[in-house]
């Protein structure tokens, strides 16, 4: 068992995550403490931009902590007006802090990243080419979402065998495959990979002293519902069952909310539906494309299971902030007819 390290041993250390992912704010509540097992000195700020967008007050703190940041985290900024209100911090306190990740954002954003020697302001050449491979396709097939994930789980197996610059690129998509399955373990171990690679300056002491596990994997489509094994299952036949007179409700969730146990909105919704006397489908897929899990749960055969469809998501049925494809949407829903 991994010793804790003394409080007063080492200075604190500041990881600060900028992000327009609100609902993680309670997995990462719970991975602070995972960490501050072994770490009590390490200090966790999370800022989400439903807070800060709007409430210059909530603004001001959020810059004030991205100027202490020793290990400072972006993601999911794309709207213009997130972008501009924390642009100017990030800059100013890039090349100040231990390490600053920004990925799954504006271009501006995810080029002001910097983990030991990868720049990703300079020219891709060589293993850091290899980030080309996950930029999103506005094309709005359903492959390109899919293939995306495979490759970013293949690529730190890849890289852990090539020396010298590939080792922090390696680092950044194990940061974005923590983040993508972000269940409170997994920002957990986002938290340690990242202090102790890069902790420097008084926090030296603190680099290479932390035990990392690596990503924990969850289903890129299955169904949830809270009284199923697990919460999350990948069978049909998984689902409680119970007797329903009314038909077939098929929804649609996010699988971020799940896999951050922050999903007492969606309980709520099944609870009401299986009440009229419905069964209730609950699925989800990775990303913003909702049709895998619609192909896979919704139809079989080329032939609707369900009797009506509801989505949770909050964004468009194909796409979200970055795009959307209205086309691909209609012709699912078309072909549903529910």
């Amino acid at each position: 068992m991994q010793k804790p390290i003394s409080a007063g041993s080492t200075p604190p250390v500041r990881v600060v995550i900028v992000t327009l992912d609100s609902h993680l704010a309670q997995a990462a509540e719970r991975a602070h403490r995972l960490v501050q097992q072994d770490l009590p000195n390490l200090e966790l700020i999370v800022h989400p931009a439903d807070e800060w967008a709007g409430d210059e007050a909530a603004l001001a703190r959020c810059v004030d902590d991205i100027s202490r940041g020793d290990i400072v985290i972006a993601t999911m900024l794309f709207l213009d007006d997130h972008i501009q209100a924390v642009m100017p911090a990030l800059v100013a306190r890039r090349n100040h802090c231990d390490a600053m990740v920004c990925c799954m954002s504006a271009a501006e954003i995810v080029k002001l990243t910097r983990l030991g020697k990868f720049d990703m302001s300079v020219e891709a050449t060589g293993a850091l080419a290899l980030l080309k491979n996950l930029r999103g396709k506005k094309t709005g097939t359903k492959s390109n979402g899919h293939s995306q994930m495979k490759v970013l789980r293949q690529l730190p197996k890849l890289l852990r065998l090539i020396p010298g610059t590939a080792q922090d690129v390696r680092v950044y998509f194990m940061v974005m495959q923590y983040w993508l399955a972000g269940s409170s373990d997994n920002i957990a171990g986002m938290m340690r990979l990242l202090v102790n690679r890069y902790s420097a300056g008084p926090r030296a002491s603190v680099a290479g002293t932390l035990k990392v596990a690596a990503p924990i994997e969850y289903p890129d489509v299955g169904l949830y519902h809270p009284a199923a094994p697990g919460r999350i299952v990948e069978r049909l036949d998984q689902l409680p069952q119970g007797h329903p007179t009314n038909g077939t409700v098929g929804v649609l969730v996010l699988r971020a909310y799940l896999l951050a146990n922050n999903a007492a909105h969606y309980d709520g919704v099944i609870a009401a539906l299986e009440s009229k006397g419905m069964r209730v489908v609950t699925a989800f897929a990775s990303g913003l494309d909702s049709r895998p899990a619609i192909d896979q749960y919704f139809v079989k055969n080329g032939v609707p299971t369900i009797d009506a469809l509801v989505s949770l998501t909050g964004f468009s049925l194909v796409g979200g902030p970055a795009y959307n494809n209205a086309e691909a949407a209609e012709e699912v829903l078309a072909k549903l007819d529910v």
